[in-house]
């Protein structure tokens, strides 16, 4: 189903940061923001309903937090390449009593020593080269990102299709509303017909007995099919996020699609279930790089600037210093070389590439069934529709049958019985035409969904 507004692909792209900003807080706000209900209408259309489920559903919604998550994430994917800067400070202050004996055994002792200290540094260690771990890791952003905007998609691709079948049940299930109202007015039509043929005297009383049996049940299976509506209502609700209560008229068509052919529907494939798998392989296959990457140095650039100072009100050694004050700079290099580490790299390397595997084997799977399951949807798409253009001339032709048993039937020409009989017909016919329209736009909904076309 092609909608007249589309929505922008938010797409990061590479040192864009400006744009992944603006991605960043469309979907914020679309997470957090409340909820807006639907209001008492008279009408809702299927485009209406799958507006209200795209703004409101929780499915969608939780989506949205997790594409949002991978937004964040990559904001900062440039933050690997910075030095890292930490500062410290500690201020210590000391009250003690010593007591010294020296080697020429004269003893010393001293109570109310206070001293305090004051110690600040600051710290830099900047990693200049860790085997390109960090262009993986930012390369990883980059996929994470695209898996998100892949997820939301699929979301809402289900969601629109649950949108998009449950809005026609409700349309299925009010013309078979009209179908059981029919059969109550033919039942209370053949009542009247019976107790009058029994009133004049050409009639039986079983004829009548049997019409109040009939217009009875048919009052029963219309308070049936109107629980059912509503049921189906609130399934609707649900998907839409809205309150219970709101009440709406849907459409009273069903409308479907003639031009779908399964060359075209099989060309091309490339659904965001498809797209997602890919995502993973590629981030699979950058795993193993990461791995990898543990069998490089690490060279890492280190600096700091400290300062200490000291300060006693007394020393109990006369060449101990009362008041002490150390500061300055240093810097250096740092390398790590990894030279032995029991194979650890070698079976992690080994795990990924099973993880590569498995994601390859995942795609082609996934690319099978995907192919067996539109081809199992387009022969149901073309066998309702056969059934469809069936029935039609159907439905005529039973009406005309009724028709004439109706007139038979007034001049005594049938038996109460066929009378009763052609009224069933009309409506298993009338039936089933309704639910074969409604199979034929659940098996186009199923193929668009397939393809991921329900939403371009």
């Amino acid at each position: 189903m092609k909608w007249t507004k589309k929505k922008k692909r938010l797409k990061p792209r590479k040192h864009d940061t400006k744009r992944m900003m603006k991605r960043f807080f469309f979907l914020l706000v679309i997470a957090v923001a409340g909820k807006e209900g639907l209001a008492q209408q008279d009408s809702l259309t299927v485009e209406e309903a799958v507006a209200y489920a795209l703004r409101n559903n929780y499915d969608i919604q939780l989506s949205r937090q997790d594409s949002a998550v991978a937004a964040i994430n990559y904001l900062y994917r440039n933050a690997g390449f910075y030095p890292r800067l930490n500062g410290n400070g500690t201020y210590l202050a000391n009250n003690n009593n010593q007591r010294q004996t020296l080697a020429d055994g004269s003893e010393k002792e001293r109570k109310g020593i206070k001293s305090n200290s004051l110690t600040a540094s600051i710290n830099l260690n900047w990693t200049v080269f860790d085997g390109f771990r960090m262009f993986l890791l930012r390369n990883q952003l980059d996929i994470a990102v695209e898996q998100g905007n892949l997820v939301v998609k699929s979301a809402v691709i289900n969601t629109v299709a649950n949108v998009v079948t449950t809005y026609y049940d409700i349309v299925r299930q009010q013309q078979q509303l009209r179908n059981v109202e029919e059969q109550m007015q033919l039942a209370s039509d053949r009542l009247k017909l019976a107790q009058y043929k029994f009133d004049i005297g050409v009639g039986i009383k079983p004829d009548v007995l049997q019409a109040k049996i009939d217009f009875n049940n048919s009052k029963a299976a219309q308070l049936n099919q109107l629980a059912l509506i509503d049921q189906r209502r609130q399934t609707l609700n649900e998907l839409m996020n809205t309150a219970p209560s709101v009440n709406y008229k849907v459409s009273d068509t069903i409308p479907v699609r003639s031009d779908l052919v399964l060359a075209a529907l099989l060309s091309n494939l490339s659904t965001p279930d498809l797209q997602l798998t890919r995502a993973n392989i590629k981030a699979a296959e950058l795993n193993v790089r990461l791995v990898k990457a543990q069998r490089y140095p690490t060279v890492s650039l280190i600096s700091a600037y400290n300062f200490s100072r000291t300060s006693n009100n007394q020393v109990i050694n006369q060449f101990s210093p009362l008041f002490n004050l150390n500061k300055g700079f240093n810097y250096g290099i740092t390398a790590t070389v990894p030279i032995l580490n029991n194979f650890t790299v070698r079976q992690q390397i080994r795990q990924a590439e099973l993880t590569v595997r498995y994601h390859e084997l995942q795609y082609e799977s996934q690319t099978s069934l995907l192919n067996t399951n539109l081809i199992n949807s387009f022969r149901s798409y073309e066998a309702q529709r056969q059934v469809v253009e069936t029935l039609d001339s159907s439905v005529g032709l039973a009406r005309e049958n009724l028709f004439i048993e109706r007139e038979r039937y007034r001049l005594g020409k049938t038996t109460f019985i066929e009378l009763r009989q052609a009224e069933e017909n009309v409506s298993t016919t009338i039936t089933n035409l309704i639910n074969a329209r409604y199979n034929l736009k659940a098996a186009e909904t199923e193929l668009l969904r397939l393809r991921g076309d329900l939403v371009r």
